[in-house]
């Protein structure tokens, strides 16, 4: 196959679909000789901050020397993006061979694997044969029961913040969402968490205690200062010196310490891990989508915030950039979202709501968005296409003005490649 038949495959309807259970992608891993036992990892779950929290670790691993590997989901850009080694993001050539191999197996299971486990498969055969030193792994949706955790005891597990996302998946209560996450602790191991309630950071010390692990959770006390430009944040972590790690977002200061003890506790398990390494990494950590910057004169940002606990953090960002600025948003959602509990955050914000359908099978309608924006204190446009809501953003937008594009991770690409079309 080339590539474009490769993705094809990869995206068939006949994986679509999320299945409970390890079983099928066990059964995968097995047929093509258990590479994921062969590997070493760094398990990164949590509701928010785990892809950031994971791209900083991987940096500072890559500084130290170690030939890391990275899985992460969804990319933004291109789906080579998902599985990549110190930095270098599967080729095209590589990525057609890995399926041509994994393709017949596949095949002939009588209970079809979904994309994202054949994915897994994928990355696992690809981190075996690029000879990694260690792989930061990061959760798809959950824990306990995502294709990831067929691992064994991973060298580290981390779990970040913990919010209401997935429910219908994961259960309703935090408490439940929390155990769901917590399936990642496996016996004897080594676990860093971000913590948070009394009722989640229950959960995480009885599974803990119950698979006799270590459980270590994160001192934020550590941060000593922080001050926010366009730019990132000029930080201040006990104790390292002061260092801008890029990323813009009011939350990253929180990610960056999680991702600095999930390192020294690494270093404590023997790995050779500088202070300067863990400074370096986080100095030169390239995550797209994530309060980031597409522009100026108006200010344009993409944010992939798509939860109650992703939007309050971007409610949080905006006010340490921008004060009560009033906001020309740019919304997309998938349709399982609970948009009162989300754009409540942000509202107070809204100059205008500009509603798109991202291209998605799982989006909601620009329509259906803009009736439920309707109860909310700032006026609603139906823009339909990701295209025409930036254009109409642009149109209207003066240069001391701010868009934001904001509600998923999905449509990440399209407004970049529409916006640099545009702009």
């Amino acid at each position: 196959m080339g590539i474009n038949e490769t993705l094809e495959y990869i995206h068939s309807v006949k994986w679509q679909g999320s299945k409970p259970g390890l079983e099928r992608t066990q059964e995968l891993l097995k047929a093509l000789g258990n590479p994921e036992k062969k590997l070493k990892f760094v398990h990164v779950a949590g509701t928010n901050g785990k892809g950031s929290t994971s791209i900083c670790i991987a940096s500072a691993l890559k500084e130290a020397g170690y030939r890391t590997g990275l899985f992460i989901s969804p990319y933004i850009m291109k789906f080579n993006e998902r599985m990549q080694v110190n930095g270098e993001y599967v080729s095209d050539d590589e990525l057609v061979e890995l399926t041509d191999e994994i393709r017949p197996f596949a095949d002939a299971m009588s209970d079809s694997p979904t994309e994202f486990e054949i994915v897994t498969a994928l990355a696992m055969q690809f981190f075996l044969k690029k000879a990694c030193d260690i792989v930061v792994l990061e959760v798809g949706m959950g824990g306990r029961m995502d294709s990831t955790n067929v691992i064994e005891t991973p060298e580290l597990a981390v779990i970040t913040a913990i919010g209401y996302d997935h429910v219908n998946e994961l259960g309703p209560t935090i408490s439940d969402i929390a155990g769901e996450k917590a399936g990642i602790i496996k016996s004897g191991g080594d676990v860093v968490v971000y913590g948070g309630e009394d009722d989640v950071e229950a959960v995480f010390n009885r599974v803990a205690t119950d698979r006799g692990a270590r459980l270590q959770k994160v001192d934020f006390l550590r941060i000593k200062s922080r001050e926010f430009s366009l730019e990132g944040v000029t930080l201040k972590v006990e104790p390292y010196n002061e260092f801008l790690l890029p990323l813009a977002g009011a939350y990253q200061p929180y990610n960056a310490t999680v991702a600095i003890t999930a390192l020294e506790k690494l270093r404590d398990k023997g790995y050779k891990i500088t202070d300067a390494d863990i400074v370096s990494g986080l100095e030169s950590v390239n995550w797209p989508g994530r309060f980031e910057i597409l522009g100026r004169d108006p200010v344009f940002i993409l944010d992939g915030s798509h939860n109650p606990q992703g939007m309050e953090a971007t409610a949080d960002s905006l006010r340490n950039h921008f004060g009560d600025k009033k906001i020309i948003f740019i919304v997309g959602v998938m349709a399982d979202k609970d948009i009162d509990a989300m754009m409540g955050h942000i509202a107070p914000f809204a100059k205008v709501f500009l509603t798109v359908k991202p291209d998605h099978v799982r989006a909601m309608e620009a329509s259906e968005l803009a009736e439920k924006l309707k109860r909310f204190d700032a006026p609603v446009v139906d823009c339909g296409t990701v295209k025409s809501g930036i254009t109409e953003a642009l149109n209207m937008a003066e240069d001391s003005d701010v868009v934001c594009a904001l509600g998923s991770l999905y449509f990440s690409s399209e407004v970049r490649e529409t916006y640099d079309s545009l702009a």
